[in-house]
């Protein structure tokens, strides 16, 4: 029996003798270190667990949204079509159309029911765009470096890159004199500018005094002469004379002064003889010079004043001619 033991017998009886109850053993208490490292250890399972859940997160969001590209890719090949929307549509009508959001928001291969492991590799498209990318950006430094070599070996070889700027409403010529004329002889070559300008208007003015003076009847043979002198002397004096002063102002070279000195001594002969108009051809009304005017004014005083007012710009233009070519040639004598 519980509690009891047998001491013996005695006279054919059996003697018991109860036990004490016995004393309950407490467990040994487990050291203190025990305890820290099992704390540890349970914190670093719940940091590995939250771990594992954010990267979940993060893998299902890619996925959605790689999913969500290739459906759109597949279902709609112009993505820039203007689609129809209805908002007031019903809402089984959009539940049917609307696929999409249902990819969208659905979580695929974790923890729903049927689920499968898909491998779908996420980077490769991001990588083929890196590739793309940095090709693109290795040929356009290769051509900046072409370039770059092509201006300084047209720099050496004392070539200039010209980019028409003028006038600006139509450009039609290089001119920058601001930029590209030395300080000390910008006065001077805005000075030989408007000179050009003169001659152009001189041109254009006669080219209208002519026309006044054929329409009143002078004939139609002064009207072609007087376009002719137009038509040849506005490019004519910008190439022969006004662009080798703009070179020979920005590269100081001695042949493009020549050059200059020959060609503008030409045009100030074409003023002066403008400005006289001696009747050498066709009378020389196809000029806007002092005799045409004098011969105009007995026919018609409206011709005669046209035709004054030329001789006048004419006149100017000759005094300023002279002015340029004094001041050219002492620049130039001061740098030889």
């Amino acid at each position: 029996m519980p509690g009891w033991s047998l001491t013996g017998c005695a006279r054919g009886r059996v003697v018991l003798k109860r036990l004490p109850p016995p004393r309950s053993i407490a467990p040994p208490a487990p050291p203190f270190g025990c305890f820290v490292a099992k704390t540890e250890c349970i914190r670093r399972a719940k940091r590995r667990t939250r771990e594992r859940e954010r990267e979940r997160e993060r893998l299902e969001s890619l996925l959605s949204l790689v999913l969500v590209d290739r459906y759109t890719m597949s279902r709609d090949p112009n993505p820039f079509d203007e689609m129809d929307v209805n908002p007031f549509a019903t809402s089984a009508a959009s539940g049917s159309n609307s696929r999409l959001p249902t990819l969208a928001s659905k979580a695929f291969g974790f923890g729903n029911k049927n689920d499968a492991t898909v491998d779908i590799p996420l980077d490769t498209d991001a990588k083929k765009r890196e590739k793309e990318l940095a090709t693109w950006e290795e040929n356009l430094k290769r051509r900046e470096m072409d370039i770059k070599r092509r201006e300084d070996a047209l720099s050496r070889a004392g070539v200039t890159i010209e980019e028409k700027n003028w006038p600006p409403f139509f450009p039609i010529i290089h001119h920058d004199i601001a930029k590209e004329i030395p300080v000390h002889a910008q006065r001077l070559q805005y000075l030989a500018f408007a000179s050009w300008l003169g001659i152009l208007l001189c041109l254009s003015w006669n080219v209208i005094a002519v026309i006044v003076c054929w329409i009143k009847g002078g004939g139609v043979k002064i009207f072609f002469l007087a376009i002719i002198y137009g038509l040849l002397g506005c490019p004519l004096s910008y190439v022969l004379w006004y662009r080798p002063l703009y070179r020979a102002m920005r590269t100081d070279s001695a042949l493009k002064f020549g050059w200059f000195f020959l060609f503008y001594l030409i045009h100030v002969g074409f003023c002066i003889l403008a400005a006289i108009a001696p009747p050498i051809v066709f009378h020389g009304k196809s000029l806007t010079g002092i005799l045409a005017a004098i011969d105009t004014f007995s026919d018609h005083a409206l011709v005669g004043i046209f035709y004054l007012v030329g001789f006048g710009l004419f006149c100017l233009e000759t005094l300023i001619s002279l002015w340029v070519l004094q001041r050219v040639y002492m620049y130039f004598r001061g740098h030889e």
